[in-house]
């Protein structure tokens, strides 16, 4: 029979373990809630995304709706959270510190954009996708899988 001191003991050596698996289980969280933002915005549907693109024709205003939200929530949030001395489930803030623009950077985006424009999906989209068709994205996670190495070869 356990006494009263091995279960408290075992209480807390599982605490720590939440402790340790917490950040990933943070990282679900924003996926599944990323996930199912793009879901209910119709951000996964390409055509939605194409019909945005579509200026002259029918043009669908809800991406920029979408990347307005995507863009004032954190800029709000970031004003809070950064007043604190670390994060919550890390020992400090990881922030970028560059501020400069290279060719790398900007051609990089370039690429994406017309990535983007000419598929329809980016990559949390198309990962998301999934869960109403498999034959788009899996087409397009293998074009960005092959394109990844492609761009990871040295020289």
């Amino acid at each position: 029979m356990r006494d009263r001191h091995s279960i408290y003991y075992s209480s807390f050596a599982g605490l720590a373990d939440v402790k340790k698996i917490a950040p990933g289980l943070a990282w679900l969280a924003s996926g599944v809630v990323f996930g199912a933002g793009l879901s209910l915005s119709g951000m996964i549907s390409p055509r939605k995304v194409l019909a945005f693109l579509d200026v002259a024709g029918r043009w669908d205003p809800t991406l920029l709706l979408v990347m307005a939200a995507a863009v004032l929530t954190p800029m709000i949030a970031f004003r809070f959270v950064l007043r604190r001395d670390n994060p919550l489930l890390a020992s400090k803030f990881h922030l970028p510190t560059r501020r400069d623009l290279d060719i790398s950077l900007v051609g990089g985006a370039a690429l994406f954009g017309v990535g983007w424009g000419v598929a329809g999906y980016c990559p949390g989209p198309a990962i998301a996708a999934f869960s109403v068709d498999l034959r788009e994205p899996a087409i397009f996670g293998l074009a960005m899988v092959v394109g990844m190495f492609i761009g990871d070869r040295p020289g």
